[in-house]
């Protein structure tokens, strides 16, 4: 089964790391589909059916963006506000849609892990800052994965640096 992975960065081109995934991905038609929101959605006025039929379509779902002032993009935020609709989603009986989907977040972030701890700059590890999502994803009855991060973007952009996120994001989405 074929695993979808929703692309939300606002400047996909800049990226260096989200588009060496993406590029990555696409060798493998067969094993994901790649659904890239700003690319789809320029205007970002989303067609909510389509995406609700595009979801419903899958048992996998990984949302990949980069992790920034510690939350996810803006547009992701107006996804989960317009698609998880009362009555698809959650609520009615014809609603949980999602129910069993095992779903996970993929994050690059900018510094280095050890920063996301206790005794770190910021306090929180990166399953506490993101538990939103989980909350979120527990409430419409989906089966909420483990997340993948790979950090210190900021400090590193090494071909060598990228190319070694590459078989540990890969891994990730097949052990989904």
């Amino acid at each position: 089964m074929k695993t979808l992975v929703m692309i939300i960065h606002p400047n996909i081109n800049e990226s260096i790391v989200n588009k060496r995934w993406i590029e990555e991905l696409k060798k493998y038609p067969e094993n994901y589909e790649i659904h890239q929101l700003h690319e789809k959605y320029p205007d970002e006025k989303i067609d909510v059916k389509e995406e609700q039929q595009l979801i419903e379509k899958y048992d996998k779902i990984v949302f990949q963006f980069p992790f920034y002032w510690f939350n996810c993009p803006p547009f992701f935020k107006k996804w989960l506000d317009e698609v998880l609709t009362y009555g698809w989603a959650y609520g009615k009986s014809s609603g949980y849609k999602l129910a069993g989907k095992r779903i996970a977040l993929a994050l690059s972030v900018g510094v280095d892990e050890k920063e996301y701890s206790t005794t770190g700059k910021y306090k929180y590890n990166l399953d506490q800052l993101t538990s939103p999502f989980e909350i979120t994803f527990n409430y419409i009855h989906a089966n909420y994965r483990p997340l993948f991060a790979y950090y210190g973007i900021e400090q590193n952009t090494s071909e060598e640096w990228v190319e070694r996120s590459v078989p540990l994001y890969l891994d990730f989405l097949e052990q989904l």
